[in-house]
């Protein structure tokens, strides 16, 4: 078995567990969490128990990384990954995911932008002068609660 391993790997760059991380602009913790969620390709190990790693893996890591910060998550991630090997996947399946992903982000901005203009209004009414009870921004966020009127008089 050591044998077939060091045939396997003949003519391989192979890397360590640190090598990948720091080509890949991860920490060890995150390869092994990638390995466990199975979103990198389970490494053959070496007779000491290291893990053999090639470039497939730290371009695959790099993969995930470029589609977080696409705002992807894991999971989604992983789907992409399985369609990516499946020789029946068409191009449009991989756009149609990137479409939803596009209409998410939209919904998203358009929610910040809310958020925005509503903590704008609510910093604009307020006067800074006066006690705590009469506070604009603090009426607004307890709506019709009495606790909070009570704990502002």
């Amino acid at each position: 078995m050591i044998e077939d391993m060091e045939e396997k790997y003949d003519g391989i760059t192979t890397y360590k567990i640190g090598d990948v991380a720091r080509r890949a602009g991860v920490n060890k913790e995150t390869v092994r969490y990638y390995e466990k969620r199975e979103l990198i390709p389970k490494p053959d190990r070496r007779r000491s128990g290291y893990r053999i790693f090639t470039q497939r893996h730290i371009d695959q890591i790099r993969f995930i990384k470029r589609a977080q910060e696409l705002g992807f998550t894991l999971s989604e991630i992983k789907e992409f990954l399985e369609l990516r090997v499946d020789e029946d996947t068409s191009c449009s399946e991989i756009k149609e995911e990137a479409q939803q992903k596009y209409q998410d982000v939209a919904q998203k901005i358009k929610d910040l932008q809310r958020i925005k203009e509503t903590l704008t209004d609510l910093i604009d009414s307020c006067s800074e002068d006066g006690p705590v009870g009469g506070c604009p921004i603090l009426e607004a966020l307890e709506g019709n609660s009495e606790t909070g009127k009570q704990l502002r008089t």
